[in-house]
């Protein structure tokens, strides 16, 4: 079987969790989540990491620090994954969801303005694939109307809007190390702080509300309990995991992209008869890490006839999200919780990628096995 994704290992992943061991010093926050969010801030130019047990965890914080509760309302794409709306949702605010693009699936940037209220609070681009939301449209939009943008940038390592880094463009953002991801630590995430106003309470609640960081940095003579919060922070085993991943992040990104320039390559030069494809768009302005590599087909039909042929060969494609505005909870919340929440009945591009769109493998190691994902696709598409 051909998966979908397998995990990259470096060689040094084990190494390190064994000398986290043997430091004595596994419960977090030790030398090895130093050295992780130290890597992000100077390669980056982030202003303030924190490791966090996963995305989910980074958007929680994020949305505890945007200071989000009950009428206020936060504007996200429905094409994601469900913690870009949770998070906010577990705070008591309404989600206002946002259609996709006609021509890829980030959010319309153009529809954001006329979803903005009284009640509006902020902003969640989601940049999926890896491909940057428009973030000059909708950094404008947050400053005119005094909203908070906190980018979901799970998918975004190492990917750029108009030459700056995503995560360091709103005030806030969040990345995934999910096993899926470009580099992993097997479950881990991280919140990313630009914003000066956060930095000082993001710590706090990054540990369990408590100013324990300044304790152990000698900033106060003792710690105690100053805020909300919960247990946010990765072990030092997760973290040691992950600096092995970021030291060859160079060479991981290389060869992600040799696979995916190989798919495109092949498919912009294959037009079968049975079907129209539809490849990746690469916006003016945005890079492409080579996070995922999908075909956009014309129906739902089309598709699940396809992913049942590439899996007839052992090779496993998968669809991607469902979308949240029309999901069983978000429908029931917002009947008993946000009765005045603007629901739509259908958000057409959203709706179109939810049914159309498919991911091919792509991991590092993928190799020769390339050439038999695509002779298989060749056939599935004839």
């Amino acid at each position: 079987m051909i998966h979908f994704n397998r995990p990259f290992l470096t060689g040094k992943e084990t190494e390190y969790i064994r000398q986290a061991v043997a430091d004595g010093k596994i419960s977090g926050n030790g030398e090895f989540t130093h050295r992780c969010q130290e890597f992000f801030e100077k390669r980056c130019g982030f202003r303030k990491c924190l490791l966090t047990t996963s995305c989910t965890d980074a958007l929680e914080m994020a949305a505890i620090l945007s200071g989000v509760g009950p009428g206020d309302e936060v504007i996200v794409p429905s094409y994601t994954f469900v913690s870009s709306a949770l998070a906010f949702v577990r705070q008591g605010a309404t989600v206002v969801f946002a259609d996709s693009r006609a021509d890829e699936p980030n959010v319309d940037a153009a529809q954001i303005e006329a979803l903005v209220t009284p009640r509006t609070r902020v902003i969640v681009p989601v940049h999926y694939a890896g491909c940057a939301c428009d973030m000059d449209a909708i950094m404008d939009i947050a400053g005119r109307h005094n909203l908070i943008v906190v980018e979901d940038a799970a998918q975004a390592i190492e990917s750029f809007w108009r030459g700056r880094p995503l995560g360091g463009i709103g005030h806030m953002a969040c990345f995934s190390f999910h096993e899926t991801k470009n580099v992993i630590s097997g479950e881990g995430g991280m919140l990313v702080v630009n914003d000066e106003r956060f930095l000082r309470r993001a710590e706090i609640i990054w540990e369990k509300g408590t100013n324990r960081a300044e304790f152990f940095r000698g900033e106060v003579n003792k710690y105690g309990w100053v805020d909300v919060g919960s247990s946010f922070l990765p072990s030092e085993i997760v973290s040691a995991f992950l600096w092995a991943q970021l030291e060859h992040i160079d060479e991981i990104q290389s060869a992600r992209r040799r696979i995916w320039e190989r798919y495109y390559d092949f498919f912009s030069g294959f037009s079968p008869k049975a079907v129209r494809l539809g490849l990746p768009k690469i916006p003016d302005g945005a890079t492409n890490n080579a996070h995922m590599f999908y075909l956009l087909f014309p129906d739902l039909v089309s598709r699940t006839d396809f992913i049942s042929k590439m899996r007839a060969q052992d090779i496993l494609c998968v669809f991607h999200y469902l979308p949240l505005h029309s999901s069983e909870f978000y429908l029931r919340y917002a009947k008993e919780h946000a009765p005045s929440a603007p629901v739509p009945a259908s958000l057409p591009n959203c709706d179109r990628y939810a049914d159309t769109l498919v991911r091919l493998p792509l991991y590092c190691g993928l190799g020769t096995d390339q050439d038999k994902v695509l002779a298989a696709a060749k056939e599935a598409l004839s």
